[in-house]
C-alpha cells in the first residue's frame, strides 16, 4: 500500500469517527426533544436546511456530472429514499416511543446487517477477522447498554418504537451497500446534493400529512437550535464524511464505525447530562475500539 493510500485511509477513519460523533448527538437530541418536535417535522426541517446549505456547492458539480449519475438514477432514487427519507424519519418516529438505550442497541445491529446482507445479496466476501471485529465491538455495545449487568438485557422493553428503529437500521445497511456500487469518480458533494433533494421530496408528503393531522411544533429557541444542529453536522458533514469513507475503505469497514456511537453517547451524556462514567463504560469502550481496530486491519474486500 502506498503512502498516499495509507494517508487516504487514515483520513477516512478520522472522518468516519467524526460521523459517529455527530450522529450520536443527533440521537441524543432527537430523544431529548421528542415531546416538543414532531418526527416528520424534524426530518423535513433537517433536510430542508441541509439542501439549502448544499446547493451552492453541490448543484453545479451534480449538473456537470449528470452523464455519470443519470445512468444510475434508479440506484440514486433508492439511496435518497433509504438513507435520507427512510432512515431518518423512521429513527425520529421510533424515538417517540422507545428509550434511548433501546435505540443505541438497535443502532448497533447496522454493522452486523451490512455484513449479513453484503454476503447474501451483494457478493461481498467477509473474512474471519471481520466477523471477529463485529463480534468484539458488539459485545462492547451490549456491555454499555447492560450497565455491566447482563440480566438488564432481558429487562429491556421491546415496543413498536423498537420495531420502527429496526426497520431504520435495515434501510441504512442497504444504503451503505448500494453506496459502494456507485462510480468512484462522482463528486461526493454533488452526489449528496442529489440524494438530499430526492430524500426531501420523499419526506414532503408525510410531513404534510403530519401537519394535516394537527401535530404541530412550537418555534422557540430550543426547537430552532435543534433544527440548526440536525441540519448541519449530522446531515451535511456526517453524510459527506460517511459517503467518502465508504468509497475509500468499503461498506463493511465503514459500517464498523457505527459501533462508536454508544461510546460517544455515553461520553456526551457524561459531559452534557451530568451522568457518571463507570467501569462498564470503560470496558465497553475498550471492546468497541478493539473491534474497530481489528476491522481496520482486516483485508479490504
Amino acid at each position: 500500500m502506498t503512502a498516499i493510500s495509507q494517508r487516504s485511509q487514515r483520513t477516512a477513519y478520522l472522518l468516519l469517527a467524526l460521523t459517529a460523533l455527530f450522529w450520536s448527538g443527533n440521537f441524543v437530541l432527537a430523544r431529548a426533544m421528542h415531546a416538543s418536535v414532531a418526527p416528520l417535522t424534524l426530518s423535513f426541517a433537517r433536510w430542508g436546511i441541509a439542501l439549502l446549505l448544499l446547493l451552492p456547492f453541490g448543484a453545479l458539480p451534480a449538473w456537470r456530472q449528470r452523464a455519470l449519475w443519470l445512468p444510475h438514477w434508479r440506484r440514486l432514487l433508492c439511496l435518497g429514499l433509504l438513507g435520507v427519507s427512510g432512515f431518518n424519519s423512521l429513527v425520529y418516529w421510533g424515538l417517540q416511543y422507545t428509550a434511548a438505550t433501546n435505540g443505541v442497541l438497535l443502532n448497533s445491529f447496522i454493522p452486523i446487517l451490512i455484513v449479513l446482507f453484503g454476503a447474501l445479496f451483494f457478493g461481498m466476501r467477509i473474512g474471519g477477522r471481520q466477523v471477529l471485529a463485529v463480534a468484539v465491538s458488539f459485545v462492547g455495545v451490549l456491555l454499555i447498554v447492560a450497565h455491566g449487568d447482563w440480566q438488564r438485557l432481558a429487562a429491556l422493553d421491546i415496543n413498536r418504537g423498537d420495531a420502527v428503529l429496526f426497520l431504520a437500521m435495515v434501510a441504512w445497511a442497504l444504503y451503505t451497500l448500494l453506496l459502494k456500487t456507485l462510480p468512484a469518480e462522482l463528486d461526493r458533494i454533488g452526489l449528496l446534493t442529489v440524494q438530499v433533494a430526492i430524500g426531501l421530496a420523499g419526506i414532503a408528503p408525510f410531513f404534510a400529512a403530519e401537519l394535516y393531522s394537527g401535530r404541530s411544533t412550537p418555534l422557540n429557541a430550543a426547537t430552532l437550535a435543534t433544527f440548526a444542529y440536525v441540519g448541519t453536522l449530522p446531515s451535511v458533514a456526517a453524510y459527506y464524511f460517511y459517503n467518502l469513507g465508504v468509497s475509500r475503505v468499503g461498506a463493511a469497514r465503514a459500517g464498523m464505525f457505527i459501533h462508536l456511537m454508544p461510546m460517544f453517547g455515553a461520553l456526551l451524556s457524561m459531559l452534557f447530562l451530568g451522568e457518571q462514567l463507570h467501569g462498564y463504560h470503560l470496558a465497553g469502550i475498550s471492546l468497541i475500539l478493539g473491534g474497530v481496530f481489528l476491522a481496520t486491519r482486516a483485508p479490504q474486500h
